[in-house]
């Protein structure tokens, strides 16, 4: 039979960039305890987002920072910047990005292939605590 199992994780950022939150997700796959089933992380905010990208050479993360730099540049223009140049572009980011990922779990733990990664992407200049519901369900 298939139970449910859920906690929240906050994590804290500390400005633009990436967080690993694999291994805080991965204990709370193990503190459910299910050997089968799915976990789905949602990322409470929406000027942020979630991404499943490698984690064997960070020039990736670099390179993918860069990137959405360019795509959705800072700078007047918006009409939404109450909170600062970063805001609009921010929202721009988590856009066309992810604010939740499903994972599977295979023999108890999270089936991420050899080179991933779960990261938080921070898409704001400065530092904030992002809510994330993490839901596991699954048997065993």
């Amino acid at each position: 039979m298939s139970t449910v199992f859920q906690r929240t994780l906050e994590v804290r950022t500390s400005g633009q960039g990436f967080v690993d939150i694999t291994a805080e997700v991965a204990g709370i796959v193990a503190e459910a305890g299910k050997k089968t089933g799915l976990c789905t992380v949602f990322l409470q905010h929406t000027s942020a987002s979630l991404v499943i990208q490698e984690n064997a050479d960070p020039a990736v993360l670099r390179d993918l920072q860069r990137w959405m730099t360019r795509l959705a540049p800072e700078g007047s223009g918006y009409e939404h910047d109450e909170e600062g140049p970063d805001d609009m572009p921010g929202h721009l980011r988590s856009a066309i990005t992810r604010s939740s990922e499903v994972i599977p779990i295979v023999g108890g733990r999270l089936g991420l292939g050899r080179w991933q990664a779960l990261y938080l992407w921070e898409h704001r200049r400065a530092a904030h605590v992002r809510r994330l519901v993490v839901t596991v369900l699954g048997t065993g």
